[in-house]
């Protein structure tokens, strides 16, 4: 096995591969820019390396640092973590070159799925159903016109290369086209380096459900289930669950071996995420596309499954055969995680970077946080303003939602804004709790959310008591500080200082 791992990430993505290779007697070694000087990835790993200054652009996406680092270091491999290099096939294969071994896909299975076009092609070709859409970059307006008259209304644009939401926009009706299409391949051009943007058809209150898979370089290709994306904000994933509300155990493994018949086209080897959009009125699912790596929301999937995710990428890079096969897999009660970001959730989610002068994390049965965090440490405007992925787990999702919601009243963070108030809000919502889900969610959500109504009573005593104490810690601290005289007790100290330095 291997002796030592560069973690080629920060944050909380780090501090959990840090975590596994602990248990698995790994040495770890980390990289850090001028923000993270003091993160707690830093403190974790056995050795830490400074890769350049704070934008990720100058460190974290320098492979050439990190192949330096891994060198000096003797690290045998390099975990990528998600995000920033994770799904770079150029990196993967310098890392190759350098005789080091990556801990994930092949570059070649990276390409033929990074690409959401040629995703889109394979999985036809592999038969699995995709949404209505095209398979080339849109020429321009009048392609886009045309294609969308030809699917019907409502359309989404989305950026070939990339995820995330960037460049991505639902268009309604042809009004909406020309400044949608022009914006999308702004955003992705800025976002990705490469402006081609393609056409799906919209499907109606969609759910997005993911298969975890699970692949050696032996041949044997595994799903573990799914998790229910539907709660985002901005096309980015807030709320995570495992298994779906909706799901049976018969599309369940349907959509599990199409996500697999996904894996065998690209030969793909290490953990990897099929996503689908699930129609909510009756249950038709379309490929989306193929994240080659770690996902954020994997814990879920590990309280689910009992399977350490991170353990079985560093075994199957070694070169060995999964440690189980498709009938081992059982998955045992219901587990929901909370992304919690540096985020004002009043404020359209607006990062929120700065301090934390306080923080108490909630204990107790079937509570997981995997943190980057601590006391006193900062929120970096640099970077993505995730501070820990939070989950739960129980018997049942009612037993689930309790776990969450109580946990949840524990979780204290202060000096920042962030996603909690949110999270105890949408806990107690009707809809979640039915399981009334889907990719508007957010949106209907804030709509029918009504401010707390106060009584005029109500608000005639809220000014009596402030105004009440208000008075009485006016008065508490005249008395503090005034002297016999009346004067300050500040100003009495530097007269009697000035009276004494005179003598």
């Amino acid at each position: 096995m291997f002796k030592k791992i560069l973690i080629a990430n920060r944050g909380e993505i780090a501090c959990r591969v840090i975590r596994t290779c602990r248990e698995m007697n790994i040495a770890t070694v980390a990289v850090y820019s001028d923000a993270d000087r003091n993160a707690m990835h830093v403190r974790m790993a056995d050795e830490a390396f400074h890769v350049g200054e704070a934008p990720s652009s100058e460190s974290y996406l320098r492979w050439d640092k990190i192949l330096e680092v891994a060198k000096i270091s003797g690290a045998e491999a390099i975990h990528p973590g998600y995000g920033f290099l994770s799904e770079n096939a150029e990196f993967v294969r310098r890392v190759q070159d350098e005789g080091i071994k990556f801990i994930g896909p092949s570059p070649e299975a990276m390409e033929a799925m990074g690409g959401k076009m040629s995703a889109r092609k394979i999985a036809i070709a592999a038969g699995v159903p995709v949404v209505p859409g095209t398979t080339e970059p849109l020429a321009g307006f009048e392609d886009a016109k045309e294609t969308a008259e030809s699917f019907g209304y409502p359309v989404m644009l989305k950026a070939s290369a990339g995820g995330g939401g960037k460049g991505m926009r639902l268009v309604n009706g042809e009004d909406e086209l020309k400044n949608a299409l022009e914006a999308s391949q702004s955003e992705a051009l800025a976002s990705f380096g490469d402006g081609d943007v393609y056409i799906e058809k919209a499907i109606v209150r969609p759910r997005h459900i993911e298969i975890q898979i699970f692949s050696d370089s032996h041949g044997n290709h595994v799903h573990l289930g799914e998790r229910e994306c539907s709660i985002q904000r901005r096309h980015q994933k807030v709320i995570e669950e495992c298994p779906s509300p909706i799901n049976s155990p018969e599309l369940r493994e349907k959509m599990g071996a199409c996500a697999v018949m996904v894996a065998k086209a690209v030969n793909y080897a290490g953990a990897g995420t099929v996503e689908f959009l699930v129609s909510d009125l009756d249950r038709s699912f379309y490929f989306l596309e193929m994240n080659t790596r770690l996902q954020v929301e994997h814990p879920v999937t590990e309280l689910v499954t009992g399977i350490d995710l991170v353990r079985e990428q560093i075994r199957v890079a070694w070169g060995e055969k999964l440690s189980f096969s498709q009938s081992d897999i059982r998955m045992t009660g219901h587990a929901i995680e909370c992304r919690v970001y540096a985020e004002d959730p009043d404020n359209s989610f607006l990062p929120s970077p700065g301090k934390i002068t306080h923080l108490r994390m909630p204990h107790g049965p079937g509570v997981r946080d995997d943190g980057g965090v601590y006391e006193g440490s900062e929120v970096s405007i640099f970077y993505d303003p995730m501070i820990s992925k939070f989950a739960v787990h129980g018997r049942n999702r009612e037993e689930a939602i309790g776990r969450m919601r109580r946990a949840l009243q524990e979780y204290e963070i202060a000096g920042i804004k962030t996603t909690l108030p949110f999270f105890r809000e949408v806990i107690e919502d009707e809809d979640f709790i039915e399981g009334k889900i889907d990719t508007g969610f957010i949106t209907k959500w804030q709509e029918r959310r009504k401010p707390p109504v106060i009584s005029q009573a109500e608000s005639d005593m809220a000014i009596i008591a402030a105004a009440l104490t208000y008075s009485s810690a006016q008065q508490k601290n005249s008395t503090a500080v005034l002297g016999q005289d009346g004067a300050s007790r500040w100003a009495a100290a530097g007269r009697n200082a000035r009276l004494n330095n005179q003598l």
